[in-house]
């Protein structure tokens, strides 16, 4: 059965919970996935096994979190080139940080990345909740493929 690994970092925990709707969308397909906040990842090794990975971050001061980008560093240490990808994010303002780590999935770790990154102002309003959802319905689908 196919794995995905959806990791995340918050700061008032509306990116958590957008990490558990997406993760709830991949288990609607049958497919096995787990969430972990950033700090749980304490190497490469830590990445290892998964067919498909989702990293999300809030956009804070028009940037993703430290923690997110000393995350990303530590994962192109890692091989994941050609595993299917996704990015999300929480934002207040302006929802840089899904972008960027989208981005740096598809141009430095060389992902097969769905289409575009997921930004949310909120989880529990809009239609968030059916978005995030729908995202991770994408990413097992593209796993299924």
């Amino acid at each position: 059965m196919a794995k995905v690994l959806v990791v995340y970092c918050t700061r008032n925990g509306q990116t958590k919970r957008i990490a558990e709707l997406i993760a709830e969308g991949i288990r609607f397909l049958e497919v096995d996935v787990e969430v972990k906040d950033v700090p749980a990842i304490k190497n490469e090794k830590d990445l290892e096994g998964y067919d498909a990975y989702v990293f999300g971050s809030p956009t804070y001061h028009g940037d993703m979190m430290q923690s997110m980008k000393t995350f990303l560093f530590m994962a192109e240490k890692s091989n994941l080139k050609g595993k299917v990808g996704g990015a999300f994010g929480a934002f207040g303002w302006s929802g840089e940080a899904p972008d960027r780590i989208f981005d740096t999935m598809k141009n430095i770790f060389n992902m097969d990345m769905v289409n575009g990154s997921l930004k949310l102002k909120s989880a529990s309003s809009g239609g968030g909740r059916e978005m995030a959802q729908n995202y991770g319905k994408e990413i097992a689908e593209r796993l299924k493929k």
